[in-house]
């Protein structure tokens, strides 16, 4: 039975063949990637590393040794934060407040998300470069089915994924991390195996047994009521799911029983999607404090209306369901969707569709968080057509346009609707 010294070997910083175990000895570099199956797997998960932290920390060398978190402001949550904050026991989706407390000296920035999506759009251009089968899940994070690309590139997939990590760190100036495998639940798990900076491979042949003693919540779906459900109910890993009869399952949990019975033999069929890569656009914001009047939540209401119509011009997207996200004081959520004729992409008609739920929710209730959000999405060729029913809404949505343009020419803030002022119809 072959042993490591006859597992294909490569440097992960210049790419050369490599021992395994001994520095590399073109570079000296000691990252060293061995593995039986590293040439031939070819589903990989790129994951930006801390994404938002780290691009602060790049625009801003002084942040560099320094605890920071993005989000976070006097209320809402933490977005994200860079690993030295998440020694402190900060985490991503944090109540503010237990953030701070945990890091009263951490450096807290509102998040820049116009900067990091441009950020994000120099990655995807690179990946693109490499692969049409690009499927991202977010700004930071992504799938890649290299399967062939090796005839093109010259080098294996892994090697290829190591060559992009490479260029990201080196032109962008962030560092990501990658795992690579067979399927994407497995290269997905990979990619959490060894962050930051760094590159995992899960093969098939050993994926069961890797999976047997995890934690069923690793599974990505896998939420923590679905979790705690199965806790009680005896299978506390994926071992035990594995052991399961797939009937039994199916009984218990239905079809979800049916797809825990697959992960834990570590099958997944899903394809690398690229259609599947934006599912909606949305804006929201979280309070400083509690807001109950009905002309407060319409004002802010009218201000995520206009960003989530921003990026939906920018990313030549309609969407023909329009969303309206509230959370109130006591963090019950409360969503409302409304489905149009035909798909916009114009704030006007995000806002006034959004506004009819607004005002049936407005009942005097205390909200955290407000905000909108399109679904359904399509190109944006045939949107908002003429409308019958409203004649004015023509002429709203030529005077958006006509202000589109004055922006694109002077800048953001050149000019904005009554509505944003803050003066009433």
């Amino acid at each position: 039975m072959a042993g490591i010294a006859d597992w294909p070997t490569f440097c992960r910083d210049c790419l050369s063949d490599a021992t395994a175990d001994r520095p590399c000895a073109h570079c000296g570099s000691t990252r060293i990637l061995a593995h039986p199956e590293l040439e031939t797997m070819a589903i990989a998960h790129l994951d930006c590393d801390a994404f938002y932290a780290a691009i602060e920390k790049r625009d801003d060398p002084a942040l560099k040794d320094k605890p920071v978190i993005i989000g976070g402001e006097t209320r809402g949550v933490v977005s994200t934060c860079c690993y030295i904050a998440r020694t402190y026991g900060v985490r991503s989706a944090m109540p503010s407040f237990q953030a701070r407390k945990l890091c009263p000296d951490g450096v807290y920035l509102k998040p820049r998300h116009a900067h990091y999506a441009e950020v994000a759009r120099q990655i995807r251009a690179r990946m693109d470069l490499l692969t049409p089968l690009v499927e991202p899940l977010s700004l930071d994070e992504a799938y890649l089915d290299l399967s062939g690309t090796d005839r093109i590139h010259g080098m294996s997939p892994a090697r290829t994924m190591a060559k992009l990590a490479g260029e990201i760190e080196g032109e962008i100036g962030i560092t990501v991390s990658v795992g690579l495998s067979g399927n994407k639940f497995l290269a997905k798990l990979a990619s959490e195996l060894d962050k930051p900076r760094g590159f995992a491979v899960i093969g098939m042949a050993e994926a069961v047994s890797f999976l047997r003693d995890k934690k069923i919540g690793i599974i990505r779906g896998a939420g923590k009521v679905l979790e705690n459900q199965l806790n009680r109910d005896g299978y506390m890993t994926i071992g035990d799911l594995a052991d399961a009869e797939p009937r039994e399952l199916a009984r218990r949990y239905g079809a979800t029983g049916l797809w825990l019975a697959r992960i834990a033999q570590a099958q997944d069929s899903r394809a690398v999607d690229p259609g599947g890569e934006m599912k909606s656009i949305s804006s929201e914001t979280t309070f400083n404090t509690d807001l109950s009047r009905y002309a407060d939540l319409e004002a802010v209401l009218w201000r995520q209306a206009e960003r989530v119509s921003a990026r939906a011009k920018k990313a030549g997207l309609a969407g023909r369901t329009v969303v309206l996200k509230l959370k109130t004081s006591n963090f019950k959520l409360r969503t409302r969707s409304t489905s149009l004729e035909s798909p916009t992409q114009l704030a006007d008609r995000i806002f006034r569709t959004a506004q009819i739920a607004l005002k049936r929710e407005a009942d005097g209730t205390r909200f955290r968080l407000l905000g909108v959000g399109i679904s359904n999405l399509s190109d944006a060729a045939g949107a908002d057509p003429g409308s019958l029913i409203d004649p004015d809404s023509d002429k709203r949505a030529a005077t958006e346009r006509a202000m589109d343009k004055i922006r694109l020419k002077f800048g953001g803030e050149a000019v904005g609707k009554g509505r944003g002022l803050n003066k009433r119809r």
